[in-house]
């Protein structure tokens, strides 16, 4: 199955998912009174929305470039992400607010026990996609889908927390810890929205890639059989799943126009093989050296790519 295929696949189960669990812990938070629950419960509603965001974003992603488009859609993808986490950051703000409330009021709680095996089973269904979301988001480089996983995965981890409190709640009859546990996790809530916004402000103001993908990019040009001399002005940014880079490749003077975009062609192909996502662009450049001896009279040891600064 194609990355485009897999990614709209996890979009629509992550949506099934998120529905399944918002409406399961929102009736289990009515029924116990327990601001803990409803504030997963309200987590997962979230979790429906961002997660349709990512769907509409990822298919907008997947489609070709056009006239109105012409680098492609990637950076649907990466306005979900910062779409994803401004309301992740805001329902954060509200947990930890209506728990101050609580703390100041009179707290009820009743039916304890169905609370916890709600959280109990949130826990397993979230641990499971969360995974499955980070396998798909690894094969296919998407930051939607990574945001959406990390999402889950942060279920996860708050539910186990939740879960923990409504055991001490009910062992040592104190309601009040409820809301103490909710602003906890309201405080977590806004923690992992203010990575995930960075996460999205650096491909939104294009920064480089990794630099331990511009160095294996580095290595495929100067690793490239075909007679390269240089290679300079090496650019890279993200936009998606995509990786968009471009450069100036020097190559001998006295090659025909159809042999330097052979050479060029060959290239691109050769990176675009090895990184998944990569959207190459080449500029090509005669040699301008002053005493050349002709293609076929070329030192090729001497004037072979040599590892050069990228930028």
């Amino acid at each position: 199955m194609d990355t485009s295929r897999l990614k709209i696949r996890a979009a629509k189960i992550s949506v099934s998912t998120a529905a399944g669990l918002a409406a399961i812990k929102l009736v289990a938070g009515v029924l116990t009174g327990s601001l803990a629950v409803l504030a997963s419960a309200v987590d997962s509603l979230l979790d429906i929305l961002m997660s349709g965001v990512n769907y509409f974003a990822i298919r907008r992603a997947e489609q070709p470039a056009d006239e109105s488009h012409p680098f492609g859609h990637g950076k649907f993808e990466t306005a979900a992400t910062l779409i994803q986490s401004t309301i992740i950051a805001l329902t954060g703000a509200w947990i930890c607010f209506e728990a101050v409330r609580r703390l100041t009021g009179e707290i009820e709680l009743a039916r304890i026990e169905g609370g916890m095996i709600v959280l109990l089973f949130s826990v397993a269904t979230s641990s499971a996609i969360s995974r499955y979301l980070r396998r798909i988001a690894r094969l296919t480089d998407s930051s939607a889908l990574q945001a959406d996983s990390l999402h889950f995965a942060m279920d996860v981890y708050t539910n186990l927390a939740l879960l923990l409190g409504l055991i001490l709640i009910n062992t040592l009859k104190a309601p009040w810890l409820d809301p103490i546990l909710s602003m906890l996790v309201g405080v977590y809530i806004i923690f992992e929205a203010v990575k995930l916004l960075r996460h999205g402000m650096r491909d939104m103001l294009d920064e480089e890639l990794p630099e331990s993908v511009r160095a294996e990019i580095a290595r495929l040009i100067e690793s490239h059989p075909d007679d390269l001399i240089d290679y300079h002005n090496l650019r890279t940014r993200r936009a998606g799943s995509q990786k968009i880079m471009d450069f100036h490749l020097t190559v001998c003077r006295h090659l025909t126009i159809e042999q330097a975009h052979d050479i060029a062609d060959a290239l691109e192909k050769r990176i675009e093989d090895s990184l998944p996502g990569a959207d190459v662009t080449i500029h090509m450049e005669p040699c301008g050296s002053d005493h050349c001896p002709g293609h076929d009279e070329c030192e090729q040891d001497k004037t072979r790519l040599k590892t050069r600064p990228t930028a």
